[in-house]
């Protein structure tokens, strides 16, 4: 039985890569840029804003000044922020995952590199998120995944022992974060992984969707 279920956000929980290249697209149409697919930016979803802006405008963009650089970012963080619960969606099974851990009086939190001025909103927009027990962002300490710092926080906030407890990513930071702060580790076998081959990241369980995730979880609780 576990403690506590802790999640990452992005590629885990939710599938946001729409919205994040939504704004991409926003931008690059407003400097008369070919826009990007979605099979193409979601390559990049995880990375973070400038990975994505790299994406969209290739070469280019190491050629543009410092200040030019600086204000597509913001141009980018200005229209997230403004939708950033528009065309995200939940993955398949993640709403009965979280219903029964809530149901169960499970706790559980969320541990993401995301920048809080972004995650916090974002949260507070999903209904079905409001008994998180806690949300870790990317700048909430000094260090962020795949250092343990994180989960070590989120645990010490639910007053759970992380030998207890259970990560959830889809990204080998995840994995390593979560192996260095002595957790059980899952591979979300269905988020955007980034190409990485997962049979390397050695996590104690990979699982293809969120339904049979809620199946291991699960069998925990009757064992009890």
């Amino acid at each position: 039985m576990y403690q506590a279920v802790l999640f990452d956000l992005d590629g885990t929980l939710i599938d946001s890569a729409d919205d994040l290249g939504a704004a991409l697209n926003f931008v690059l149409a407003k400097h008369n840029k070919p826009t990007v697919s979605a099979e193409t930016y979601r390559t990049q979803a995880s990375n973070g804003t400038i990975a994505l802006l790299k994406l969209g405008f290739g070469d280019e963009w190491q050629h543009f000044s410092h200040d030019e650089q600086t204000h597509l970012k913001e141009a980018f963080l200005t229209y997230y922020a403004n939708n950033l619960w528009c065309k995200s969606s939940f993955y398949q099974g993640i709403v009965p995952l979280i219903t029964f851990l809530d149901e169960h009086a499970v706790p559980w939190s969320i541990v993401t590199n995301k920048p809080k001025h972004l995650t916090n909103p974002l949260v507070a927009q999903i209904t079905q998120f409001a008994n998180c027990k806690n949300i870790v962002s990317g700048d909430t300490l000094e260090r962020a995944k795949p250092y343990p710092d994180p989960l070590l926080y989120s645990c010490e906030l639910m007053k759970v022992d992380p030998r207890c407890c259970i990560y959830i990513g889809d990204d080998e930071r995840d994995i390593i974060a979560g192996k260095s702060a002595g957790m059980k580790t899952a591979s979300a076998l269905w988020g955007y992984l980034n190409g990485n081959p997962v049979s390397s990241w050695q996590s104690d369980f990979s699982f293809t969707n969120a339904c049979s995730l809620l199946n291991h979880i699960s069998s925990c609780y009757d064992k009890k």
